[in-house]
This record gives structure tokens, sequence and C-alpha cells, in this order.
């Protein structure tokens, strides 16, 4: 059974960084794409970021690109998104999310397993 554990969430003020986790236990899903999403306005789960099984491939939502960077390392098949300059905006759970396949993509109906998501809250 693959399992998906985000941990890393938290309270951080504003401008502040937060880097989040995400430990995926079963399956063989050590070389797949992974994604992190957030809730939005008219959105259950919305994209933040995502990258390839090499970990050489990535994309980010125009609203975190230049602040959030996610990474792996897949010999412990844990993902990682670095926040940086965080805003009250980007108070929400943040959910991890893995792909079966090993190319890095945007698209939420693409992913098959989630984790419980972790909570960050920005505030002064």
């Amino acid at each position: 059974q693959v399992q998906l554990v985000e941990s890393g969430g938290g309270l951080m003020q504003p401008g502040g960084s937060l880097r989040l986790s995400c430990a995926v236990s079963g399956g063989t899903f050590s070389g797949s794409a992974r994604g992190w999403f957030r809730p939005a306005p008219g959105k259950e789960r919305d994209f933040v970021a995502t990258i390839s099984g090499s970990g050489r491939y990535t994309d980010y939502a125009d609203s975190v690109k230049g602040r959030f960077t996610i990474s792996r390392d897949n010999a412990k098949n844990t993902v990682y998104l670095q926040m940086n300059s965080l805003k009250p905006e980007d108070t929400a759970v943040y959910y991890c999310a893995a792909h079966s396949g090993i190319g890095r993509t945007p698209r939420l109906n693409d992913y098959t397993y989630w984790g419980q998501g972790t909570q960050v809250t920005v505030s002064s």
C-alpha cells in the first residue's frame, strides 16, 4: 500500500521560509513524478509545483515561481518544497501527490496517490 506523508508545515511570519517534506512508502514509485498542490478559491486543489522522476525537470505555478523550489532525493524516496519569501496568501494545507509516470505534470487528475496534507500558516 502506497503512503505519502507530508511534514514541515507550521506558522511563519511573512517573508520567512519553510521546507515541506513528502516521504513515500510502499509500492515502486521511487522514480515517478511528484507534485505539490494547495486549495484555491473555486478549486479543491490547485497546482503549486511538480518535478520529474529524475529530478531534472520542474515546473511551478506563476504565483510561487521564484520563491518556491521543488527537489527530490530518490535514495530517500522523499520530495521537498522549499518555500521562501512567504506571503499570507500562501496560507493553505499543502498536499503531496505521486504520479505513476516519470514526466512532470501540473494536472490534478494525473496523480494517483495523495498525502493527508500539512498546514502552512503565514501570519504576523
